[in-house]
Parts: structure tokens; C-alpha cells; sequence
């Protein structure tokens, strides 16, 4: 009985070792599990310090974008800019939804009909598709400084200046014009 107690005991222990979340060194430098003792976890040396190199990217940066339109929604937001110069609004605007159809989370879309709405006086609708283009435009710079810029044009339409100016700041922070 007592030899099947050691031979269990050992076994849990072999098993807890296994499950642990730092390797165990056995003499020599070789990790348990069959690692080599030069290798070791990203961000940190075979001594247990940093390495020298830092990370490429920041975890918590957003990566870097750049929007585009696909060919169908260039095409309908070609189509729209011909109706608005026309002062068909409505009809920019029901070109523009179509596209957002096709693209639903393209922020350069939502600024577009965003300009729209604003050209009908819709400041406040402007105002908030805007927002949500902003929302969208994680990692390009170029289309939230356009979002921003929508922001701010709503503003000035509601004469809240100072908000405004703010928001034309933040629009040139990211692409000075």
C-alpha cells in the first residue's frame, strides 16, 4: 500500500509541476517540459530581466489605418456629390444610405452624409454621424480629423464657438491642413 501512496504522490506532483506557470529549471538551465535554457517568454531574457529590444507595438495602440472606399461606394458617393451640387439633398442623402449599405462601418461614409445632413440643416444629425464616424476611425488620423471637423461644423451651426474651436484644435492635432 504504501509503495502505491509514493507512486501517487509523485504523480500529483509531476501533474502540478506541469500545470505551473513558470517553467521549473532543472539543474543544468533546461526548463521542465523540454525547453532550452536559451529560450524564454517574450519581453523577458533567459535571466529573467528585460530584454534589451521593446516591444514594436504598444498593446494598447490603436494599429495603424488608413479607410477607403470600395469601388461601389466611390462610385455612389460620386453620384452624391453630382446631386448635392445639383441641391438634390435628399437624394444625396438616399445615395449616400445606399452606400452605407455596402460599408456600414467606412467612416469616411458617415462624414459624407454627416456634410450632407449638415447642407440641409440638419446640424444635429451632422453632429452625431460625426461622432460615430469618429467612433469608426480608430488608427486613421486623416478620417477622425475629418469626423472632427464635422463636429465642429455642427457646432458652429447650434453657436456653441467654443466647443466648436475646441473641436477644430483636435481635427488639426491630428492633420494639420
Amino acid at each position: 500500500m504504501r509503495g502505491s501512496a509514493a507512486v501517487l504522490a509523485v504523480l500529483a506532483a509531476v501533474a502540478l509541476a506541469a500545470c505551473a506557470s513558470t517553467p521549473v529549471r532543472l539543474p543544468g538551465g533546461a526548463a521542465a517540459g523540454g525547453a532550452e535554457s536559451g529560450s524564454s517568454a517574450p519581453g523577458s531574457s533567459a535571466t529573467g530581466g528585460s530584454s534589451a529590444q521593446p516591444p514594436t507595438t504598444s498593446p494598447f495602440a490603436p494599429p495603424a489605418r488608413q479607410f477607403r472606399l470600395g469601388s461601389a461606394a466611390s462610385a455612389l458617393v460620386a453620384q452624391a456629390h453630382t446631386q448635392a451640387g445639383a441641391g438634390e439633398y435628399a437624394g444625396a442623402g438616399a445615395t449616400l444610405e445606399r452606400a452605407l449599405r455596402i460599408e456600414p462601418d467606412n467612416p469616411l461614409l458617415w462624414v459624407e452624409l454627416g456634410r450632407v445632413q449638415l447642407s440641409q440643416g440638419n446640424a444635429g444629425q451632422a453632429g452625431g454621424m460625426g461622432r460615430k464616424a469618429l467612433a469608426l476611425a480608430t488608427g486613421d488620423p486623416s478620417a477622425q480629423a475629418s469626423a472632427w471637423r464635422l463636429i465642429a461644423d455642427s457646432l458652429h451651426a447650434h453657436c456653441r464657438t467654443g466647443e466648436a474651436v475646441e473641436a477644430e484644435q483636435r481635427a488639426a492635432t491630428l492633420q494639420p491642413q
